[in-house]
């Protein structure tokens, strides 16, 4: 998961919290439909380290302060790691839910990559989580004249709410492609050790 920054300085999480809903979810979903965790150990998975480095550069991209170097580096490692985990997100698109998280993935990289590598948010949906707009490089900032405005992080997950965030479609589409993936994968047979 990776942070991004608040005005003063603070850390605040990305849309990869707000996937924690997705995967309670698919858990609760699995469960219900009669799958048991361990045929989750039955997923495999295609070039896991794509996705492993894709995320390592953006937890330390967005864990250090914000200054010269970053915001003239930041964007471009910022869409080159987003284009790594949908690499692998597309690699393993037999999985029945990751169609949908690539489409959710590809969705947020178009406009992240239409806006010089921010994704644009919404005033409204950052006032209604409780956050503040950020200066410097970050993941998700107000944009001036936005490209592609509607794929923006223009939700809200309210600020009374644990996790209060931004979210765009795309995260909506990556999260409920996530519930899908474990509630499908709870109902596969358990892998014999």
């Amino acid at each position: 998961m990776h942070a991004r920054r608040l005005g003063r300085g603070r850390l605040r999480y990305d849309f990869r919290v707000f996937v924690l809903y997705a995967v309670v979810i698919g858990l609760v979903l699995g469960r219900v439909l009669g799958g048991r965790l361990d045929g989750l150990a039955s997923l495999s998975f295609r070039w896991p380290w794509v996705a492993v480095a894709g995320l390592t550069v953006q937890v330390g991209l967005f864990a250090v302060p914000s200054g010269a170097v970053l915001d003239q580096v930041g964007p471009a490692m910022y869409v080159a790691s987003t284009g790594a985990v949908l690499v692998f997100v597309v690699a393993n698109a037999r999985l029945r839910g990751m169609p949908i998280v690539a489409l959710g993935a590809a969705l947020n990289l178009v406009a992240i990559v239409a806006n010089g590598g921010m994704m644009p948010a919404s005033a409204s949906a950052l006032s209604a989580a409780g956050l503040e707009p950020s200066s410097g490089f970050t993941n998700s900032n107000v944009v001036a004249s936005p490209a592609l405005a509607p794929l923006g992080d223009v939700f809200a997950i309210p600020a009374w709410m644990p996790l209060a965030n931004v979210f765009s479609v795309g995260d909506v589409l990556v999260a409920l492609g996530i519930a899908v993936v474990i509630a499908r994968g709870m109902r596969l047979p358990a892998r014999q050790g």
